[in-house]
């Protein structure tokens, strides 16, 4: 079952799609303010957040910008009155996903979130596996504090990686990511992980980088 994470102020609005979206088969959640939904994100991380832009407490734009910064990377649709350009450009600008102007049509709303689930967001700023942290404005890495150095391939590799952890990814999708149609040759992917393994593994206390034979590669902590 679809969950959802809904915060919003307006609680007459908020029964209505709560009831709405439970008849469409999700399971909704509901924090009035901005600080009980990051609350809420914490203790319990929904596939999707319904995110109004003013709000008690802590703006739709703080909340947004804050999760990314955590490294969040839950699909963000942010709900407004407001459709001046500037005001969704502030809104994509701060990590949402997606704009849906008030008022809405409620079957558009289902389908807003259905497409939004069936994929991740692309705007998390942080992302990490264990002690392996990316930076991704800073361009920068990290392990236990370590700074780590990788080539402009190896980087793109190890994003691939964070953003499907503890997922396993293919070594067609790994090098349609890092070459799209003109794959090098048939060696080329194991040599920037052999390199990948020697930057993020080796120097430390326990792997990450592991190999599923038949499936591909996932970032995670051996079991």
């Amino acid at each position: 079952m679809l969950s959802v994470l809904l915060i919003e102020d307006d609680i007459d609005l908020a029964e209505t799609l709560i009831d709405y979206l439970e008849l469409e088969g999700m399971r909704c959640d509901h924090a009035a303010n901005g600080v009980a939904g990051l609350e809420l994100v914490e203790r319990q991380p929904p596939d999707l957040v319904l995110l109004d832009l003013h709000l008690p407490r802590l703006d739709g734009l703080r909340v947004c910008e804050r999760l990314r910064e955590a490294g969040r990377d839950i699909p963000v649709l942010m709900l407004t009155a407001r459709d001046a350009l500037d005001d969704k450009l502030a809104g994509f600008a701060a990590g949402t996903d997606d704009y849906l102007i008030k008022p809405f049509e409620l079957r558009e709303l289902a389908a807003r979130i259905h497409a939004l689930a069936r994929r991740r967001s692309g705007q998390s700023q942080r992302l990490g596996c264990a002690d392996l942290e990316m930076h991704l404005g800073q361009r920068r890495v990290t392990r236990a504090g370590r700074p780590i150095h990788l080539s402009p391939t190896g980087w793109r590799l190890l994003e691939a990686l964070l953003r499907a952890s503890p997922n396993v990814v293919s070594r067609a999708a790994l090098e349609t990511t890092l070459w799209g149609e003109d794959v090098p040759d048939s060696n080329s992917l194991k040599v920037h992980l052999y390199h990948l393994r020697q930057a993020v593994d080796v120097p430390f206390e326990f792997p990450l980088v592991q190999t599923v034979p038949g499936h591909g590669v996932a970032l995670r902590p051996a079991t």
